[in-house]
């Protein structure tokens, strides 16, 4: 975990309280960490880190997938 995924998997754990670590390449959607209830919320909670709306119309939910992959598309520099 980095600095920048800090508050992503802080909010994961909250919500899956059986879980303890949560690796890079987990895919995030399949464990079922993320939800189709709390993806939305989830997508909040990633404008507030970025500082920017999301189009959702022009994303990929591969984009979602991963710590890896949430990093690489969005929590960049």
């Amino acid at each position: 975990m980095t600095d920048v995924t800090k508050p992503i998997v802080d909010w994961l754990l909250e919500r899956n309280p059986t879980v303890e670590h949560i690796p890079d390449d987990l895919d995030l959607i399949e464990s079922r960490l993320i939800d189709s209830l709390g993806f939305m919320e989830f997508v909040l909670l990633l404008e507030d880190l970025i500082g920017r709306e999301l189009r959702l119309d022009q994303i990929d939910v591969d984009q979602f997938r991963t710590l890896r992959s949430l990093t690489e598309h969005f929590l960049k520099g």
